[in-house]
C-alpha cells in the first residue's frame, strides 16, 4: 500500500512517499479499514515541521475516514461496508479527559492515516455521518469534535446565545455552521475582506475586520449592547485571548484551542476574575463525545466546509498551502 512517512530533521517538504505492505486480515476485535480521505490540522502541520527523532518514520495525519473492508472474530460493532471515521485518542471512550500529550494520537505518538489500509480496535472509530463523503467525514476527527465539544459539551450552547469566532480556520468554521444550525447569533473575525463576505454566506450576523479594528473585544462588546459574547471559541491564543476576554460576558466561557499565536503570554487577570469569565482549555473529546456528534450532524443538512482536495502524493503541496493561510475551511487529503 502507498503510505507517506515522517523525516527527521523534519519539514513539510521532507515527506517520504513509501510502499508499505498491506496490512493482513484483521485479529479477532480488530476492524481493517480501506481510508479513502483525511484532512489537514493545525496539528499535524506542527509534526510534520518539527518532527523528532523518536518519530521518524512515522506516518502522520491524525484523521481518517474510509469503509471497513474486513472484521475480525468477535467485532460486533461494525460490518464490512460501514462507512466510519477515527477518533483523535483512540484510547479516550467517554468520561472526563485523562490524556494530556499526544502519546496516543494517530500521526504524532503512534502512525496515523496517510496510507490506503489500516487494522485498529474498533474503538478507534465511529460510523460517519449519514451521506457524508469521506472527506466530509474526515473533518470530524480533529476539528469538528474540538468545535462541538467547545459549544456543546463544555459550553451548554443554546438557542439565542452570542458565539464568537476567530478566523476562518476549519474550527471556526465548523463552530459558526453549528452555532448557527443551533439558533445561536454568531459574531465572527477575519483579516480578509473576501473571506468576510463568505462568512456572512454562511450565517454570520456580524463580521469584524481585525486588522482595521485591532480593539475588536470592544466591537463585540457595541455589537451585543454591553453585553458581551456567551461563548467565544479562541484558537488564537496569548496573542489574542486578552481580546477574547474583553468580548466576553460577565460569567462567560471562553474555550480556549488554538497556540496559531504562540504557547504563552500575558493574560489580563483583573479582568479575568472582575468578569468571572470560565476559560477551559479543549483538547479535541472522547469516542462518545464524537458518537453524540455524529448523531446531531445525522438531524442536519449543511455539510463541512472543504476548501481544497489534494492527492496523498501532493501532501507536502497540501501542508505549504495550509500554511499560507489562504484557505476557509478544511484542507482535504484523498486517498
Amino acid at each position: 500500500m502507498k503510505a507517506i512517512q515522517l523525516s527527521y530533521p523534519g519539514g513539510i517538504d521532507a515527506l517520504t512517499t513509501t510502499e508499505l505492505p498491506q496490512p493482513p486480515a484483521p485479529q479477532a476485535g480488530e476492524i481493517q479499514v480501506q481510508l479513502h480521505a483525511s484532512s489537514l490540522n493545525f496539528h499535524d502541520l506542527l509534526v510534520a515541521k518539527h518532527t523528532t527523532a523518536a518519530q521518524k518514520g512515522r506516518i502522520p495525519l491524525s484523521d481518517g475516514a474510509g469503509v471497513v473492508t474486513a472484521v475480525g472474530a468477535g467485532v460486533t460493532e461494525f460490518a464490512v461496508g460501514d462507512q466510519v471515521v477515527s477518533c483523535f485518542f483512540p484510547t479516550w471512550q467517554s468520561g472526563p479527559g485523562l490524556l494530556a500529550d499526544f502519546s496516543t494520537v494517530p500521526g504524532d505518538g503512534i502512525d496515523g492515516y496517510a496510507r490506503e489500509y489500516v487494522n485498529a480496535a474498533p474503538t478507534a472509530f465511529t460510523l460517519s455521518p449519514t451521506g457524508y463523503s469521506h472527506a466530509e467525514a474526515a473533518t470530524l476527527t480533529t476539528a469538528g469534535l474540538t468545535a462541538w465539544v467547545a459549544l456543546v459539551e463544555d459550553g451548554k450552547l443554546k438557542a439565542g446565545d452570542t458565539v464568537l469566532l476567530l478566523g476562518t480556520g476549519g474550527v471556526s468554521i465548523f463552530a459558526l455552521q453549528l452555532a448557527k444550525s443551533m439558533g445561536a447569533h454568531v459574531i465572527a473575525t477575519t483579516s480578509s475582506h473576501d473571506k468576510a463576505a463568505r462568512l456572512k454566506e454562511l450565517g454570520a450576523d456580524h463580521v469584524i475586520h481585525y486588522p482595521s479594528t485591532p480593539e475588536w473585544g470592544n466591537r463585540v462588546l457595541e455589537l451585543t449592547q454591553g453585553r458581551g459574547a456567551d461563548i467565544v471559541v479562541e484558537v488564537g491564543g496569548p496573542g489574542t485571548l486578552a481580546q477574547s476576554i474583553r468580548a466576553a460576558r460577565v460569567g462567560g466561557h471562553i474555550a480556549l484551542i488554538g497556540v496559531l499565536t504562540g504557547f504563552s503570554g500575558d493574560i489580563p487577570t483583573r479582568e479575568l476574575m472582575a468578569k468571572r469569565v470560565s476559560v477551559q482549555g479543549v483538547l479535541v473529546g472522547s469516542r462518545s463525545a464524537q458518537q453524540d456528534m455524529v448523531r446531531a450532524l445525522n438531524q442536519q443538512t449543511w455539510r463541512p466546509i472543504i476548501d481544497r482536495s489534494f492527492p496523498l502524493s501532493e501532501l507536502s503541496k497540501a501542508f505549504n498551502y495550509q500554511e499560507s493561510g489562504q484557505h476557509f475551511g478544511k484542507i482535504a487529503i484523498e486517498i
